[in-house]
């Protein structure tokens, strides 16, 4: 007997209301491809989605009845049902999925999977557009859903900050540094040895960050003003809070020549700053649009070639401190959603959730 088809959904204007919607599998139109969702990652990551799901237009990756979202997550997908010649049964993909049992889409085939076509993606950032194909079982598939997007995101801000020489700076502070997107950044700065790197975190997250030997010096957040840090300063800032933010901008002042907004760990925390506070503005960075500039400038597959270098030396520095912990059917990947929505989950837990 197969499983009913579920979908997991959040409120817009609640992350903590949630709700398993029964999702009855319509018929495939011409050209439609159905997939069984096999497994995906659920980090705080995804819980950034969740916070700018309006604002960057996360929500409309895949629709859902007013006023609700459904969040999107990385993982691993296999084709059920087709409708389109050049997609068969068995085939297997890695990208962008629902937290959900299935997803339908229209693909256009690429030299390496396919591309999203569905009309309400148009316009939506490529990259979360794009499918690799998958042949069998790869290596590392926990590591390539709980890690690949986040390193992703740490080497593309490596790399805008080494594209402008750093700003001048002599140290880059780094919020949330527990968090898997900031180690992954700190680990390439660390590689790169031109800056120190400064970890800001809460006082019992301070001991694991610094044993991950990639922070030159970890501080909690109530000791900033007392830490000694060289200037100029890049802040790069994963938690989107906005006390914190204020906290960096008066200890350093004009010293801080870069402020670089990344995340929002702590979702919950008020995220306006006051208008007139010292140092540079705030900047949002949007992964995505660095791809993009790196896509033009290196030319085909030399984004990917430099990533593919740094990958396996980050999955094998995460080894070293990554627990994968498994969860299976709706209401675990309720409870794993909501633990990692309030930050209950220990730094080093990575979770893979199966619908």
């Amino acid at each position: 007997m197969t499983a009913p088809a579920w979908d997991f959904l959040v409120g817009k204007t609640d992350l903590h209301q949630t709700r398993v919607d029964a999702a009855p599998l319509a018929p495939l139109a011409d050209g439609d491809i159905r997939l069984k969702v096999e497994s995906f990652a659920l980090t705080a990551n995804n819980i950034t989605y969740a916070v700018f799901g309006e604002r960057m237009g996360y929500w409309k990756f895949y629709p859902a009845p007013e006023g609700w979202g459904r969040v999107p997550v990385w993982g691993y997908a296999v084709v059920t049902e087709s409708r389109h010649p050049e997609f068969v049964l068995g085939q297997r993909f890695f990208g962008y999925v629902p937290m959900s049992t299935h997803m339908t889409a229209t693909p256009r085939k690429t030299a390496g999977g396919f591309f999203e076509t569905a009309p309400w993606r148009a316009g939506l950032a490529a990259p979360y557009n794009q499918y690799r194909a998958v042949e069998g079982v790869e290596a590392h598939e926990d590591q390539q859903s709980l890690l690949f997007p986040l390193f992703m995101t740490s080497f593309v801000i490596d790399d805008m900050l080494d594209d402008n020489g750093v700003f001048g700076a002599k140290s880059v502070v780094l919020s949330s540094a527990s968090s898997k997107t900031a180690i992954g950044l700190a680990h390439l700065l660390h590689r790169r040895g031109a800056v120190q790197v400064v970890g800001l975190t809460s006082p019992g997250n301070v001991a694991f960050t610094e044993s991950l030997g990639c922070y030159d010096q970890v501080i909690p957040y109530a000791g900033l003003g007392g830490a000694a840090v060289e200037g100029p300063v890049v802040y790069v800032d994963f938690a989107g809070n906005a006390g914190v933010r204020t906290a960096v901008h008066l200890r350093f002042g004009e010293a801080l020549v870069y402020d670089c907004v990344v995340g929002g760990t702590h979702w919950d925390a008020e995220p306006a700053v006051p208008a007139d506070l010292p140092g540079a503005k705030p900047a949002f960075f949007f992964a995505p649009d660095q791809i993009t500039k790196r896509r033009q400038d290196w030319g085909p597959g030399g984004l990917e070639a430099r990533f593919a270098q740094a990958w396996p030396v980050f999955v094998e520095h995460a080894a070293g401190w990554m627990r994968v912990e498994r969860r299976a059917g709706p209401e675990s990947v309720t409870k794993t959603y909501l633990g990692v929505l309030d930050a209950t989950a220990s730094p080093d837990q990575g979770f893979i959730c199966t619908p």
